[in-house]
């Protein structure tokens, strides 16, 4: 039983991931290391604006262009919350 948990628990941090095509969209938040830093794992902040990995995952992370023209892998994605009169709001919190 606690292997199947541990499995269930891997297969959900890969999915919410950047290492996941489908999880990276044109506009969001994210965190990615530039070829650059790969050594030291400087994160860099910034809005996707173009996805460069034609795969469906990386294990290193999808391969993406800010907005301000930084390449990089994504290793964090920000979530996107929903807007209410053009403020994002988190459901549960005031």
């Amino acid at each position: 039983m606690e292997k199947e948990h541990e499995q269930t628990v891997e297969e959900n941090s890969s999915t919410n991931s950047g290492q996941v095509r489908a999880n990276v969209k044109a506009g969001l938040d994210v965190d990615i290391v530039l070829k650059k830093d790969q050594p030291t794992g400087k994160l860099t902040h910034g809005k996707v604006k173009d996805i460069l990995t034609s795969d469906s995952q990386h294990h290193r992370g999808i391969k993406v262009r800010l907005e301000d023209g930084q390449v990089g892998r994504v290793q964090k994605i920000y979530p996107k919350f929903p807007t209410l009169n053009g403020t994002e709001y988190q459901e549960g919190l005031t």
